[in-house]
């Protein structure tokens, strides 16, 4: 199979500037230090996103509690305030769905 120069080029251009196109939701991420308290896979201060996806696996109103939560800050279960996170509805859903799909 041949590849022709512009596609090529194409993909070679998309594997240099993937990171370009970060989410919205990632930058708020970063914007609001989230990585501060969270991580992916290790509990910091916070549970990490894994075991929060784990704790609300099977749970249908799983995005709207995190939504919730991040929305409006405060006390989370025996843990610390969580803040508040200042964004968008649609991009604070975004990053419950980040959290809920960590594996």
């Amino acid at each position: 199979m041949k590849l022709n120069l512009t596609t090529v080029v194409a993909l070679v251009s998309m594997a240099f500037c993937s990171s370009a196109f970060a989410s919205s939701a990632e930058d708020i991420i970063a914007k609001e230090k989230c990585n501060k308290c969270h991580t992916e896979k290790t509990t910091k201060k916070g549970p990490s996103w894994a075991s929060v996806a784990v704790k609300y696996k099977g749970n249908a109103d799983a995005p709207n509690k995190i939504f919730v939560q991040l929305k409006n800050g405060g006390k989370v279960g025996d843990e610390d305030d969580h803040k508040k996170v200042e964004a968008s509805d649609a991009d604070i859903k975004a990053i419950a769905a980040i959290v809920l799909s960590t594996k």
